[in-house]
């Protein structure tokens, strides 16, 4: 570690501890906070508890935040994070894609990733948005999730051309452009169109961009309910985190004028009836474009920062609730918020990275190490 880091590491848990003191006051005395917290205050509290209780987090969850993270800052620190994810898609990507061939596979396994979605309002909405679509949770929710990571990562995963194979051989469009598909996930979708397109296996942007404002008329807007104001929010968003390969690079604010032209008109009732989550995901979005400076950001900042809960050290649910694998999304995205950099890191390519280099999956291959057809 540099002297820099640990300087920054030492003044980092020196926050963490005067917010710890302060978060003790409030929750005994119950009195308000006069003294607005910084926007670094929080990033920082948030940071160190996070990292304090990273072991306790499902491996999903340590990826999750270790990609953003590395993204974030270019440390590599982080790569271990991204090496346990890799494994554990790997492991998956070997199970399902090297199965595709079997007869009754798909239909087996997208039976059962729709039967785990839950019981709530928003998983009955999917189930019925998904019956006429039953094989698509397969080829787009699972085959393209974990091929695409493994690709962010600089890797081909196993049976990489079945895979291929079997994502081309199924029309993705018609339940990317269907309305009730893209009333119960339109973000989910949005995620599948760039990975298709990533993955060079169908460039559907162009057509669930057109089905998307279809759905979702600006017009209509005092027609949607909370619910559906969220969906159509998040949906938004992911055109723009998709298209930067989450968080990798900038990307065009022409090409999403239309999107950054609605934020900015409709921030007073996204601050009201959008979640924390999608707060920070507004903000990000114009970041994401090369805006630092635009209002919105310093509005959905200050949101943010004053949804920070002292006693918990990080932002809970809209319920309240501080459970960390749960809210390790919500965190995360307001940490970078709050602290955006500049320069933003692709990967990371954990083959040219020492720390992990020697401890790669076997059923991986190096991108690099693939010569092209001639």
């Amino acid at each position: 570690m540099t002297a820099i880091r640990k300087i920054k590491s030492f003044a980092c848990l020196a926050s963490f501890s005067l917010l710890l003191t302060s978060g003790a006051s409030f929750a005994k005395t119950g009195e308000s906070n006069d003294h607005q917290l910084t926007h670094e205050q929080v990033r920082s509290a948030i940071q160190v508890n996070l990292e304090q209780n990273m072991y306790s987090l499902p491996p999903r969850i340590q990826g999750h935040y270790g990609l953003r993270m590395y993204r974030m800052t270019g440390d590599e620190k982080y790569s271990n994070a991204a090496l346990i994810d890799l494994i554990t898609i790997t492991e998956r990507q070997n199970f399902f894609a090297c199965n595709v061939d079997k007869p009754n596979f798909i239909n087996e396994q997208s039976q059962q990733a729709i039967s785990v979605l839950g019981k709530g309002p928003r998983a009955k909405a999917r189930k019925k948005a998904l019956a006429p679509f039953p094989e698509f949770i397969f080829y787009s929710d699972i085959l393209l999730r974990y091929a695409s990571r493994t690709d962010e990562l600089g890797f081909m995963g196993p049976c990489h051309q079945q895979m291929v194979k079997a994502v081309k051989s199924y029309d993705l469009a018609p339940a990317l452009t269907d309305p009730a598909m893209i009333k119960a996930w339109a973000a989910q979708l949005v995620n599948y169109v760039y990975w298709a397109k990533q993955l060079s296996v169908g460039d559907y942007v162009a057509e669930y961009k057109k089905a998307f404002i279809e759905t979702y008329p600006n017009e209509q807007d005092s027609e949607l309910d909370k619910k559906q104001f969220r969906n159509k929010l998040y949906g938004m968003t992911h055109f723009i985190f998709a298209a930067s390969g989450y968080y990798q690079q900038e990307v065009s604010q022409k090409e999403f004028q239309w999107i950054l032209d609605y934020f900015d008109s409709n921030i007073e009732r996204i601050l009201t009836d959008a979640t924390d989550d999608i707060i920070a995901e507004v903000g990000i979005s114009f970041l994401l474009t090369g805006q630092r400076d635009h209002p919105v950001v310093k509005k959905t900042q200050d949101h943010i920062t004053s949804s920070f809960n002292p006693e918990y050290q990080l932002i809970p649910s809209p319920r309240g609730n501080p459970d960390m694998v749960m809210g390790e999304h919500r965190n995360v995205l307001a940490m970078m918020l709050l602290d955006w950099p500049k320069t933003l890191h692709k990967g990371p390519h954990l083959a040219n990275i020492k720390a992990t280099q020697k401890y790669l999956p076997v059923q991986v291959t190096s991108k690099e190490k693939i010569k092209p057809n001639k």
